[in-house]
C-alpha cells in the first residue's frame, strides 16, 4: 500500500469548553484510522478474533500543534515506524492533517499482539503478517 489517509469531520462530542477538538478526542481519531486501515488490508477484527489475537498498546503521544474547530474536516494519515520481523511489536505513527494541509497533531504509538489465551505478546502468522507490512512506512522505517 502507498498511502492511507482516513478523512472525517469533527463533530460537536468533539469539542471541549474552548471550543476546539478535546484531547482525547485526537487518539480517538487516531484509533479508529488504525482499524480503517487493518480493515482495508483485510485485517479485521474478525480475523484477529479468529485467530486469537489481540492488539495491545504500551505508549500513545500526542503532539498538538494547531487548533482544530467543530465541523472543521480533517485527514489521518498512517506509517509504520517500527517492526519486529515477527511483526509482535510496533510503531506507528499518525498525522492529523488540517483540510489546509498544516499538521494539526501528530501521534505516536507504540504496540504489540497479544495472544488471548496465553495472554502473552506473540508474533503473527505470515499471512497475516505479510498483510501487515503492507502499511505505508515512513522515512525512518526501521525494523527492529
Amino acid at each position: 500500500m502507498e498511502s492511507f489517509c482516513y478523512q472525517t469531520t469533527v463533530m460537536w462530542a468533539q469539542i471541549d469548553a474552548n471550543q476546539h477538538m478535546r484531547h482525547s478526542a485526537y487518539a480517538d481519531i487516531a484509533a479508529h484510522a488504525r482499524v480503517m486501515l487493518m480493515d482495508e488490508l483485510g485485517l479485521t477484527a474478525q480475523l484477529f478474533l479468529k485467530n486469537y489475537l489481540g492488539p495491545v498498546l504500551f505508549r500513545e503521544e500526542l503532539i498538538y500543534l494547531k487548533e482544530v474547530n467543530m465541523s472543521e474536516k480533517i485527514s489521518v494519515s498512517c506509517h509504520l515506524v517500527k517492526c519486529k520481523r515477527d511483526g509482535s511489536k510496533w510503531s506507528l505513527r499518525h498525522q492529523i492533517l488540517k483540510s489546509s494541509g498544516e499538521i494539526a497533531a501528530i501521534i505516536n504509538v507504540d504496540g504489540a499482539w497479544i495472544d488471548l489465551v496465553k495472554r502473552k505478546i506473540t508474533g503473527l502468522p505470515e499471512d497475516i503478517l505479510s498483510r501487515f507490512l503492507l502499511i505505508p512506512l515512513s522515512d525512518d522505517y526501521l525494523v527492529d
